[in-house]
């Protein structure tokens, strides 16, 4: 990885728009720091497009999408998008297995056998597409404990993506790269190629892979070097600071390259 420093002028000014994740990307503890949420802004009077892709629930991102300053909003790792026109939200889907319920109702029953102690996702009643375990949210589950998570999620045929906050067991094939590919051609018009040359992607952890593995321009926070050994393909560029003002750093660097 290099320094975000390193982005080139040249990079920096066929870049479009920006992809982000959210938690321990643009948040600390929770909660979006202020320099995070500014960025956003700066980047939205530069002209350039604003997607958030993250696990968080769908109905979350309801509010994400109503009440910040951004163009998309993909929820549950890319299972659905949700945009506003005027005041009202518009919402999109991936396809979604009809077996999905029966899927993931396997997944339950089989962590509260073999792992009781495991809490749901305080979120999840907000979920559609998935079923989240906190890992890390509010309680601070070990490596090997969320491997074996991951084992039971991927025994009873669901695949298991794990983030700093939940491990989610999903019943389709989306994910973050492929789930805001289907998003932004559905709602901005942005084919694949396009998106994949002239979009910057930030992430900081596992759930991150996916699109870590397919846009062109990537860039982590400074936490993502905690999370090397879930990325089979590392950020090109990181930055100094971590999480929130990480985001921040990348983007003034980006903004500052733009305009040299």
């Amino acid at each position: 990885m290099r320094a975000i420093e390193e982005l080139s002028a040249e990079s920096a000014r066929a870049i479009e728009g920006v992809v982000f994740d959210v938690d321990d990307t643009l948040t600390k503890g929770g909660v979006v720091e202020q320099e995070a949420y500014a960025a956003l802004f700066r980047l939205r009077d530069a002209g350039l497009a604003r997607i958030a892709v993250t696990g968080r629930p769908l109905g979350w991102m309801e509010s994400v999408a109503l009440m910040w300053p951004i163009d998309l909003a993909v929820g549950e790792n890319g299972a659905g998008w949700i945009w506003r026109e005027g005041r009202i939200a518009r919402r999109g889907w991936f396809d979604v297995e009809g077996a999905g319920d029966e899927v993931l109702g396997r997944v339950r029953a089989r962590v509260r056998e073999e792992m009781p102690d495991l809490r749901e996702a305080d979120d999840q009643p907000l979920r559609r597409c998935d079923l989240a375990f906190d890992v890390g949210e509010t309680v601070s589950l070990s490596r090997d404990r969320v491997a074996r998570l991951v084992e039971i999620i991927e025994a009873c045929g669901a695949r298991a993506v794990v983030s700093t906050v939940h491990a989610h067991a999903m019943p389709g094939a989306w994910d973050k790269a492929c789930g805001t590919v289907r998003a932004v051609t559905d709602v901005l018009g942005i084919d694949e190629a396009r998106l994949r040359e002239r979009f910057l992607f930030v992430g900081d952890s596992g759930n991150d892979a996916a699109a870590f593995g397919f846009f062109a321009h990537t860039a982590g926070v400074a936490n993502v070097r905690d999370h090397l050994h879930a990325l089979p393909v590392a950020p090109r560029f990181v930055a100094r600071e971590a999480r929130g003002r990480g985001f921040a750093e990348i983007v003034d660097v980006l903004l500052a390259r733009r305009s040299a």
